[in-house]
């Protein structure tokens, strides 16, 4: 009989073990996204330099056109990506066509608001998201919290800003258009040139 007790209390003490190391397998919760913060119970994030990047298909976005997303560096297991702007916790945009291992999670009421993992399988750089952007926002930016494991993550990995496409022109590249006064005074240089030289 001591036995068994000693096995049974073996067999708790080597699944309450294992437990932590499978925490939110399934995706990241509603609860973390505004401040992006795994519920990885005692765990804090990485104090070190981030080791991830993440890059667009464009640096500037128009309603209903996608962007491909990607988060380069290494392997990893777990992520929570937001498109957002400013100083705003809230999600924009959506999420579209989830590659392998991940899934779209309900962020700020917006049901597509970001996307998570599915599983602890390995995602790479050749894991590519999707996004649509539906914001009048000028510019935006994509926020991630990237988990090489339960115990290492990173938070606050984010992308360059984003311009929506037509503000994105520069002064050179804007179409000139002159209004009434504007060719009247160059009317009035002509005449004044003219009188001057002769």
């Amino acid at each position: 009989m001591a036995g068994w007790i000693v096995l049974a209390s073996l067999c708790v003490c080597i699944l309450q073990g294992l437990c932590p190391v499978t925490s939110l397998p399934n995706g990241a919760p509603a609860s973390a996204c505004a401040d992006m913060m795994p519920r990885h119970s005692g765990v804090n994030p990485q104090p070190s330099p981030v080791p991830y990047t993440i890059t667009v298909s464009s640096r500037t976005f128009t309603a209903d056109q996608p962007v491909k997303v990607t988060i380069k560096g290494p392997d990893y297991k777990g992520v929570l990506l937001q498109a957002r702007m400013g100083n705003s916790y809230i999600a924009l945009g959506s999420w579209k066509l989830p590659p392998a291992d991940t899934k779209v999670l309900q962020c700020s009421g917006n049901p597509n608001g970001a996307m998570t993992h599915s599983n602890i399988n390995i995602k790479n750089n050749s894991t590519v998201y999707t996004w649509i952007p539906h914001t009048n926002s000028n510019m935006v930016y994509f926020m991630a919290t990237v988990a090489q494991e339960r115990t290492v993550y990173w938070l606050n990995v984010k992308s360059d800003m984003l311009t929506r496409k037509d503000l994105s022109l520069d002064a050179g590249a804007r179409p000139v258009t002159w209004g009434t006064s504007g060719v009247l005074l160059i009317i009035a240089s002509l005449f004044l040139t003219i009188l001057c030289s002769s």
